[in-house]
């Protein structure tokens, strides 16, 4: 079981029981001042029995539930914002066996400090059981009206995923005015796996061919990857396209994930803009927003960009709709333009978790010797020139140690991450 920022995550009937929902949710109830949690669920087998038990915990705690049924996570955090508290069952873009539950306070993720009095045990004064009441959500009126409408009614084809922005990713689209063919809609005869950012998305690249683009979701419809002309982008792109619409908007303050590709921050430094750069993972992106104003940035590695004025979340469904309203402008072409010079690429090693740390400070000896710049905001990056750069760091959510590394020669990226991976394999086996 995974304990992190991004929530609670593990094998469902394994390592993830019934119990641990029953007593992450009775100490989650102490954080929440309200009195009020919105709750929501993806499409995964175990969702509805994982929801049902959240929610008689939080009641029986004296907090009422406003209950969206399947959704995605998107549309929690926004309704989140108006009730104080919510609750996402998910496990995100992990495997169907998986699940989990992501925790919200005032329309954002937990942070470090609240994530100890969740994990460990609350007691809970007795008071009233609180109600329970149906919830719909105003989320695809309030995203037209941050997105307007499109003109020339692209044609636009969603992979779904069989997950939870059914009814909300096409809706959203079809009212902004594009022409929305849906592919994956049902789990039971999805095609693919949950993770859009590591599957090779053949149906949607074949379903593409003579459409303008095409748009690929997670089970719960925050991560968002982009194909267009036959090809899958990388999630970086995702973030790059979110970007540019942020500066054609007028925004300059932007914050982005360390593993976020260097060619979105040149462009957006090019544009007047700047940026910071935050740890891995979406709640940390959402705090350094939060302390520095930031208006827009994200997570290049998940595809997930995010617009603090709208949520503070990883927008999948949102940005599909302002990518859409960008088709065909000089801001689209230019920033594909910008990007596709460079590689990305993301790898990862099996690690066991206990040696993550003792790895990594192996690594940071190594990297001394042969990088002039190194960083360890999150795990430790080494800063090889202008264009180039290789991060490693431990997983918040697997039992892995990710090698993440970006250059302008896509060679010389193949060689850093092989290099890399060799690098951390050797110092497991020689600590352990």
């Amino acid at each position: 079981m995974k304990k992190t920022i991004s929530g609670i995550r593990g094998i469902f009937g394994e390592d993830l029981n019934l119990k641990d929902v029953l007593e992450f949710c009775n100490n989650f109830s102490s954080l929440i001042k309200s009195k009020k949690c919105v709750i929501g669920k993806d499409t995964r087998p175990s969702g509805q029995m994982v929801k049902d038990v959240a929610s008689a915990s939080l009641m029986k705690n004296g907090i009422d539930i406003f209950n969206l049924e399947t959704v995605p996570t998107p549309v929690v955090f926004r309704e989140a914002r108006n009730y104080g508290a919510g609750l996402v069952i998910s496990s995100s873009h992990n495997p169907l066996e998986w699940n989990g539950i992501k925790f919200i306070i005032e329309g954002r993720g937990i942070n470090e400090h609240e994530l100890p009095k969740i994990i460990e045990h609350q007691e809970i004064l007795k008071t009233k059981i609180g109600i329970e009441t149906d919830l719909s959500s105003s989320y695809i009126d309030d995203a037209k009206k941050i997105i307007g409408n499109v003109e020339n009614n692209p044609e636009i084809v969603i992979d779904i995923g069989g997950g939870a922005a059914k009814g909300f990713a096409p809706e959203l689209l079809k009212k902004i005015g594009c022409n929305v063919l849906s592919i994956n809609e049902n789990l039971s005869e999805c095609t693919r796996g949950p993770d859009p950012t590591s599957d090779n998305l053949a149906d949607l690249i074949q379903a593409t061919t003579k459409k303008e683009i095409g748009f690929a979701f997670d089970l719960d419809g925050d991560r968002l990857v982009v194909v267009r002309n036959g090809k899958k982008q990388s999630a970086d792109v995702t973030l790059g396209l979110g970007v540019a619409k942020s500066l054609e908007l007028g925004y300059k303050k932007f914050v982005l994930s360390i593993d976020t590709s260097v060619s979105v921050e040149k462009f957006i430094k090019e544009k007047g803009g700047t940026v910071q750069r935050s740890k891995v993972g979406e709640a940390n992106v959402i705090d350094l927003m939060l302390q520095n104003n930031a208006q827009a940035g994200g997570e290049g590695s998940s595809g997930g960009f995010i617009l603090p004025e709208f949520n503070y979340c990883r927008e999948g469904i949102l940005t599909s709709g302002l990518i859409a309203s960008m088709l065909g402008t000089t801001e689209f072409n230019e920033i594909l333009n910008y990007m596709e010079s460079y590689y990305q690429i993301r790898d990862k090693t099996k690690i066991d978790s206990e040696f993550h740390d003792k790895v990594i400070d192996e690594i940071k000896s190594e990297f001394s010797k042969e990088y002039s710049e190194i960083i360890s905001l999150d795990g430790i990056k080494g800063i090889i020139d202008e264009n180039s750069w290789v991060l490693i760091r431990k997983s918040n959510t697997e039992d892995i140690i990710r090698v993440s590394a970006e250059s302008n020669n896509e060679e010389k990226c193949k060689k850093i991450v092989k290099d890399t991976i060799k690098l951390v394999n050797q110092s497991y086996e020689k600590i352990r």
